[in-house]
């Protein structure tokens, strides 16, 4: 079965990925990719997708939106959690998690004038009986701001997947992960929403279904572009990992929002999915912290939470893809 998605992105290496898997896999039909602000500004998180579109030769329209947080201004974070996602390798070469794509080549792919938020608002609006899901892999602004404009979207939306959160990991503090703690207002917007279907894929997950450096091996093997690529950002991804946060596997890497669109091809690429209810903390030292509530007795659950992954299944749907790439 194809699932018709639109993909929310603040590319990003793992978006980048998310992106490829997206557009290469024929299991998903992709109607468009939104940018956002997250792991860069903007500007530069649409230059980069729109770098990785052309990589992988797709028309796919491409929309600008949100390039600041609904409420906070998180760019003085921001400086300090890209310090933290810096390294020095053996050879004295630094090695950042996410950068600018400047091993591709320029872009002069047309962006849509339309805004993101307003780009779902009037598509979720005109076509009701168009069943697509949204795919968020950054900060929510683009999809709270679009709830703002149209909050009546939820009854056409066919489920929202959010790569984000986490109960016993985290990464921007020490209870919050990224993209929750980017922009933890318009988080909480969209848990309040009543989406029909919200599956949440937290850092539990994705530092479960991890990329190992044989994987690397694979990507290298297989020798196509977005394979290449991919093994480019997985390596860089790998000494952040290693000497940053090390993973319960040596010389691995957890590559997050491609677990979303894998999901979306293989749904038992996922393990141990809990039906939860779940808010996002706004206030002290929980400012941004994914809030699940695991009592047996909850009868207000409105989110799927994945708490482990396969990886194994996860590396072959994307060599599978990666293949696919000319």
């Amino acid at each position: 079965m194809t699932r018709r998605i639109i993909l929310d992105v603040d590319t990003g290496s793992d978006d980048a990925v998310a992106v490829m898997l997206a557009a290469l896999n024929p299991a998903i039909d992709l109607m468009a990719v939104c940018t956002v602000k997250g792991n860069q500004p903007l500007d530069n998180t649409t230059e980069n997708t729109k770098k990785v579109l052309d990589l992988v030769h797709s028309d796919i329209p491409l929309y600008r939106g949100c390039k600041e947080p609904l409420v906070r201004n998180a760019a003085p974070w921001q400086v300090q959690f890209e310090d933290r996602a810096t390294v020095v390798d053996e050879e004295g070469k630094k090695h950042f998690i996410h950068e600018d794509f400047d091993m591709l080549p320029a872009s002069d792919r047309k962006i849509e004038d339309t805004p993101a938020p307003v780009f779902y608002s009037e598509y979720f609006k005109n076509k009701p009986e168009v069943s697509t899901s949204i795919v968020c892999v950054g900060p929510l602004t683009n999809l709270a701001t679009a709830l703002s404009i149209n909050p009546d979207i939820v009854s056409n939306i066919e489920e929202l997947v959010i790569m984000g959160g986490g109960d016993d990991e985290s990464n921007a503090t020490s209870s919050s992960e990224f993209n929750f703690f980017f922009d933890p207002e318009a988080a909480q917007k969209v848990f309040q929403a009543g989406f029909k279907k919200m599956t949440i894929i937290p850092l539990d997950c994705t530092h479960k279904a991890m990329v190992t450096k044989d994987d690397c091996k694979r990507f290298e093997e297989i020798g196509t572009p977005a394979a290449l690529f991919a093994k480019e950002m997985c390596k860089k991804r790998i000494e952040v990992h290693t000497q940053r946060q090390p993973l319960t596997l040596p010389d691995a890497c957890a590559l997050h929002d491609p677990v979303c669109i894998a999901y979306l091809i293989d749904e038992t690429v996922l393990t141990d999915v809990r039906f939860l209810h779940i808010d996002c903390s706004l206030s002290g030292l929980t400012y941004g912290q994914m809030v699940t509530d695991h009592r047996y007795f909850q009868d207000n659950r409105n989110a799927h939470i994945a708490y482990n992954g396969d990886r194994r299944k996860f590396v072959d749907i994307m060599c599978e893809a990666f293949k696919l790439n000319y």
